[in-house]
Order: C-alpha cells, then sequence, then structure tokens
C-alpha cells in the first residue's frame, strides 16, 4: 500500500511540475492573441487583409523592430490618405490603386 501511494505521489507530483510550463505558454500565446486582434482592429483590417494580418502576426513573422520595404511604406502611405481624406468603398479602392501605381 505505501508503495501504491509513493507512486502515486511521484506521478501527481510530476505532472505538476509540467503543468505550470504549459500555462505559461498558453498565457503568451493568448497575449500575442491579444495584441494581433487589437493591432488589426486599430488598421481596421477585414476579410482576407485581416486574415493575413493575423497569421503574419501569430507567427512573428512581422516585429514592430523590422523596417519596412519601400512597397511597404508605400502601401502605409497612401492608406493614411486616403484615411485622412475619409474615402471609403469604390472610391478607397480607385484611390489606392492609383496611389499605388504612383500615378
Amino acid at each position: 500500500m505505501r508503495q501504491l501511494l509513493a507512486a502515486l505521489a511521484l506521478v501527481l507530483g510530476t505532472s505538476l511540475l509540467a503543468y505550470p510550463a504549459v500555462a505559461q505558454q498558453t498565457n503568451r500565446q493568448q497575449e500575442r492573441m491579444k495584441l494581433c486582434n487589437k493591432q488589426a482592429g486599430d488598421q481596421k483590417l477585414a476579410g482576407d487583409a485581416r486574415k493575413t494580418f493575423m497569421s503574419d502576426c501569430l507567427s512573428a513573422k512581422t516585429t514592430s523592430s523590422t523596417t519596412l520595404t519601400p512597397q511597404q511604406q508605400k502601401m502605409k502611405d497612401c492608406n493614411a490618405t486616403a484615411t485622412v481624406q475619409n474615402l471609403t468603398g469604390d472610391a478607397r479602392k480607385s484611390f489606392m490603386s492609383s496611389c499605388l501605381k504612383g500615378s
């Protein structure tokens, strides 16, 4: 009986030691999900653009310390201009197209 209790205590003790690592990993993933979701909301992304952004953000492909490529910077600038002009729908789509083409 004593051996059974000792074995049970050993199994429970070992499983409890592993639990905090799993819980901490889950919390980090949840925090990353919250952060990425907030950033996507701040950028007012929807549909495929949101899916792509969330995928990249959660896989850590994009970090705040990386510099933007010229195309990304152009996209950011055009998007900011469209936002300032309060463009939506087809007008925004048309503006973004012409802005990104450089015409």
